[in-house]
C-alpha cells in the first residue's frame, strides 16, 4: 500500500512546509497554506507517456525545419499565438469568470473540425456544451465532447480516438487518483497538468487549457503551472463590456505582449480588425487635456487617446488618479514638469485616464500624458491632428522610443498629419504630408502650441 505522508502547500505559489504557518515565506501571502496528503515520490505511479527513450544529441543533428501551424479561424487570435497554432504547444487561458473564454475555445474547436477536435468540459454538462454551440450557430459536427475529470480517463479516452486539438475546461476540476487530495488543490493541478503536457508532447497534440483567477486576476494555483506549458493567455475587458482582449504575457512561438482585440456579440466573439478606432473615440471638436498617442502592442502600433484633468485642490495632499497608467510614473513625470518647465501642480488633483481600457506599460506614453495635463492646466486644446509619443528622462530630456518609423505610418493611416516626437524618432525619408517636429526636451515640447 501506497505511503502518504501530510504536508502543508501554499495554495498560490506551490511551496510546502512541514507545518501550518500563517504566512507563506516565498510569496508573502496570508492564509494560504493548507494541508494536504501526499503519496510518496517512491511509491507514485507516473504515467506511461515516456515515448522514445532519451539520448543526449548534439546541437547540429537537431531538426530545426519549421513547425508547421494551422488558422484557428480568427486572424486575431492567431496573431496573439504568433501566426497560427502549433501542432504540440501548450496554451493556458485564464480570464475572470463570464469573459468568454468558453466561448471563444468552442469557435476555435468548430473551425478545427478537420483535426478532429475533443472538447473535456469538467464544469458543464454535456446539454450545456451543446446548447451554447447552438445559440451560436456552429458547425460542430466533427466536435466530439467528453465530460470528465480524472486525468487518466481522459488520457486513456484520448487516445482511442487521437484528437489533433483538446481543450481541457478547466485545470481546477481535473485530478488525479495517484494524489489523495481535492481537485483544486497546488498538488493536484501541478501532477494533472505535468500528464496532460507530458501526452500532449508525446502525441503531437495542440493543447488548450483553461484556469481560473484570482481576485486579483492572476491565474490561480501554482506558478509552475504557466512555466510548464508554452503560451499564457489572459483575458482582459475594456471600459466598454462589448469588447474583448487577448493578451499573450508569454509564447515561445512567438512575440509576447501582442495582443487581440474581440467583440462580445449575440453569436459569440468577433474580431475586430482596426482596434485603433475603438481607443480614438474622440470628441468631434477639440477640447483641453486630450493628446493621441501611438502605442506598440506586440507587433503592432495601436493609436490610443489619453486624457488628463487638472483642477483646483482644497486638500491638504492633492488627488493623483491613473487609470491604465502607472501612478509612480505619473508622479515623476509632474516632477519633471516642475524642474525643467516650471509648471507646479503640488495645489491641483491629476487625474490621467487611457481611453478604452487599455493598460500601457511602455515608457511612449510620458510625452502624451504630459502634453495632455498642461493642456488641461491651461485650458488649452491640442491640434485635433496631433499625436505624440516619446520617453521622458528625468533630467527633462525626450528619449527616442522603438519602432518609432512604423508608429508615424499608423497615425498618417488614422488621418493625422502632426506628430511630436523624440529627434530619434524623426523620419528621414518624410511620410508624405505629415509635418514631423524633432524635440530634445520637454521644454522644447511645451513650446509647441501651447
Amino acid at each position: 500500500m501506497a505511503k502518504t505522508k501530510t504536508v502543508f502547500s501554499c495554495q498560490q505559489c506551490g511551496a510546502q512546509y512541514p507545518k501550518w504557518q500563517g504566512q507563506c515565506s516565498d510569496c508573502n501571502q496570508w492564509n494560504s497554506i493548507v494541508e494536504e496528503l501526499q503519496v510518496a515520490d517512491e511509491h507514485r505511479a507516473r504515467a506511461g507517456f515516456a515515448g522514445a527513450q532519451s539520448q543526449i544529441t548534439s546541437v547540429a543533428s537537431v531538426d530545426l525545419a519549421e513547425r508547421p501551424r494551422y488558422s484557428t479561424g480568427l486572424a486575431e487570435f492567431d496573431r496573439v499565438l504568433g501566426g497560427g497554432l502549433v501542432s504540440d504547444s501548450v496554451v493556458l487561458i485564464g480570464g475572470d469568470p463570464g469573459i468568454g473564454k468558453s466561448t471563444l475555445l468552442l469557435q476555435i474547436l468548430a473551425n478545427l473540425s478537420a483535426y478532429k477536435p475533443l472538447y473535456v468540459t469538467g464544469e458543464e454538462s454535456l446539454q450545456q456544451v451543446a446548447m451554447r454551440a447552438k445559440r451560436l450557430h456552429l458547425k460542430v459536427e466533427a466536435l466530439q465532447l467528453l465530460a470528465e475529470t480524472n486525468v487518466e480517463r481522459i488520457i486513456q479516452l484520448a487516445e482511442q480516438v487521437n484528437p489533433k486539438v483538446i481543450v481541457i475546461d478547466s485545470i481546477q476540476t481535473i485530478y488525479t487518483q495517484q494524489i489523495p487530495s481535492a481537485p483544486g488543490g497546488v498538488t493536484q493541478v501541478r501532477e494533472s497538468a505535468a500528464q496532460l503536457v507530458r501526452y500532449a508532447k508525446q502525441k503531437g497534440v495542440a493543447l488548450f487549457i483553461v484556469g481560473h483567477v484570482t481576485k486579483e486576476g492572476a491565474l490561480a494555483g501554482p506558478r509552475v503551472l504557466e512555466h510548464m506549458v508554452d503560451t499564457v493567455l489572459y483575458f482582459e475587458t475594456t471600459g466598454d463590456a462589448r469588447f474583448r482582449m487577448i493578451r499573450a504575457v508569454k509564447n515561445r512561438f512567438g512575440a509576447v505582449n501582442e495582443l487581440g482585440v474581440f467583440a462580445m456579440q449575440d453569436d459569440g466573439l468577433k474580431q475586430v480588425n482596426n482596434p485603433s478606432a475603438i481607443f480614438l473615440s474622440r470628441a468631434e471638436k477639440p477640447v483641453p487635456g486630450s493628446s493621441v498617442m501611438v502605442t506598440w502592442e506586440g507587433t503592432r502600433p495601436l493609436l490610443v487617446e489619453v486624457q488628463a484633468l487638472v483642477d483646483a485642490s482644497y486638500l491638504p495632499n492633492p488627488k493623483r488618479v491613473v487609470v491604465g497608467f502607472d501612478y509612480n510614473r505619473l508622479a515623476l513625470l509632474l516632477a519633471v514638469l516642475h524642474r525643467h518647465a516650471g509648471i507646479a501642480t503640488y495645489d491641483q488633483d491629476v487625474f490621467v485616464n487611457v481611453v478604452g481600457g487599455l493598460k500601457i506599460t511602455e515608457t511612449g506614453i510620458d510625452l502624451a500624458a504630459v502634453l495632455a495635463i498642461v493642456s488641461s492646466l491651461k485650458n488649452q486644446p491640442l491640434p485635433q491632428d496631433l499625436c505624440v509619443f516619446g520617453e521622458v528622462g528625468l533630467s527633462g530630456e525626450i528619449r527616442p522610443v522603438v519602432n518609432g518609423q512604423a508608429r508615424l505610418n499608423e497615425a498618417y493611416k488614422h488621418g493625422f498629419r502632426t506628430a511630436v516626437v523624440a529627434k530619434g524618432n524623426a523620419s528621414k525619408q518624410g511620410i508624405g504630408d505629415m509635418k514631423i517636429i524633432a524635440i530634445n526636451s520637454i521644454a522644447e515640447a511645451l513650446r509647441f502650441e501651447l
